[in-house]
């Protein structure tokens, strides 16, 4: 700021003593006119004047460039005056000087008036160029000074989150950091810190009750195999061989059950993204169902043909399987399997560009309460009812299957019903791809429902 202010006021000096130099030299060029100099020439000791005849003689002068020649050599030519740094010659050594050259008009031809003063240094003046110093030292000892305690003051905020953080590592995940009064950056700054606190606190209290719950359902069938291994150990002659292979084979199958959705699980904690395959719901559902001969209930189902999804088919299908065992471990007679394209709101505009996919299995069983429906999404959560009705679930079906839909860009939910359980299944529809159709004989479309022919679902 000091170096803008010297020239700023170096270019300003520098312009008023060429109009000082330019105003000399034009009241003796009229003195000249009139045929009349009035000496001495200039009142200012620094001010050098020269008046040179038509023929290039010096006629006149101030006193130090008496008996010198002509300071300069260029005129104003069609200009009223001409103006040039000269630097030596008729000056003294290490001097330059701003020259004006003026026209003065006699009878005898155009005579010139060369007017020079010693430029304007740098520094302007010592005690100028001292004080803009001086006063530019003050400043930024002054600012650096303030900066730093506005600086020190700025920062207290963040050295107390720090030293809480530090507290909260070594301590426990309930513990906030603390929020400043002020609406600024480091108030911001501290609600996300607390949010990521939140959000931590509660992936470790779920992975807490994971491990729990985990632990619970592996340590059930284990107890149970060993329980069938002591007593044939104890009473050899009340078992036999098949007898006991049944039972420890039936708590095996529950354990590599378990075991199967604890790695699912993990692959899709992973982030892994799976193949990207062109599915059609209804041709998928209508694989699934013919394959389930065993089960115990009707099935009736109406499929679109041409609901098309981009997703991993081997998934996709885990997700089907998942609730249609759910539908049938719950379902009284029947279960019921709907799918169908709907439009996108607006609101859901970016997840679902070119519209929905629905997939809806109901069951007529006794329902969920809309209180407990976000549950049964929970890892190894399973609701009373269920847990009386059916000890063979491993907790994890819904919680995978809601996994699933959320990594293919969806949503699986629990709406309301007339009866029983509704879970819906919403996503991304595909316009690319092409629309497979169902050439199954063992199918046969009525109506745009599509049935099965075997007898097994009506």
């Amino acid at each position: 700021m000091a170096t803008v202010l010297m020239v700023a006021i170096h270019r300003f000096g520098t312009e008023s003593l060429t109009a000082e130099i330019v105003a000399d030299g034009g009241r003796v060029a009229m003195q000249v006119e009139r045929g009349r100099a009035a000496y001495p020439l200039a009142q200012n000791p620094f001010r050098h004047i020269q008046v040179v005849d038509a023929r290039g003689r010096v006629v006149a002068s101030t006193p130090k460039l008496r008996g010198k020649p002509r300071m300069a050599t260029f005129t104003p030519a069609n200009k009223a005056t001409a103006q040039s740094v000269v630097c030596g010659e008729v000056f003294p050594p290490g001097e330059c000087d701003i020259v004006i050259a003026q026209w003065a008009y006699r009878e005898g031809g155009n005579w010139i008036v060369y007017s020079a003063s010693p430029t304007v240094p740098p520094w302007v003046d010592p005690r100028l160029a001292a004080l803009v110093g001086g006063a530019a030292v003050v400043l930024a000892a002054a600012v650096t000074y303030l900066g730093r305690r506005i600086a020190v003051a700025s920062l207290k905020p963040v050295t107390a989150i720090r030293v809480e953080l530090d507290e909260i590592n070594e301590t426990s995940l309930s513990r906030r950091a603390p929020v400043p009064p002020c609406d600024d950056e480091i108030h911001d700054l501290a609600i996300s810190i607390n949010h990521t606190l939140s959000r931590l606190q509660a992936a470790v209290e779920q992975q807490r009750q994971f491990a729990s719950d985990a632990s619970h359902d592996l340590r059930s069938p284990i107890a149970a195999i060993r329980a069938e291994v002591e007593d044939a150990l104890l009473a050899p002659q009340e078992t036999s061989v098949p007898k006991l292979g049944g039972t420890v084979l039936g708590g095996l199958e529950r354990l590599q059950a378990i075991v199967h959705d604890l790695l699912t699980i993990a692959r899709l904690d992973a982030g892994s993204s799976g193949a990207h395959d062109a599915i059609d719901l209804a041709e998928l559902v209508a694989t699934e169902c013919r394959m389930r001969h065993h089960m115990r209930n009707g099935c009736e189902f109406s499929l679109e043909p041409g609901v098309v999804v981009i997703g991993d088919r081997l998934r996709m299908g885990r997700l089907l399987t998942n609730l249609i065992d759910n539908a049938e471990r719950h379902a009284d007679s029947k279960i019921i399997i709907d799918v169908r394209r709907a439009p996108g709101d607006e609101g859901d505009g970016r997840r679902f560009p070119h519209g929905i996919a629905v997939l809806e299995v109901l069951d007529d069983g006794p329902g969920i309460d809309p209180d407990k429906r976000e549950q049964v999404f929970q890892r190894f959560a399973r609701l009373d009812t269920a847990r009386s009705k059916d000890a063979g679930g491993t907790g994890l079906g819904l919680p995978i299957a809601r996994q699933i839909a959320e990594t293919s860009g969806g949503t699986l939910r629990i709406e309301d019903s007339p009866r029983g359980a509704r879970f819906v299944l919403r996503l991304p529809l595909h316009e690319g791809a092409a629309l497979p159709s169902l050439q199954d004989p063992g199918l046969a479309e009525r109506g745009g429902a599509v049935f099965l022919e075997d007898g097994f679902a009506q």
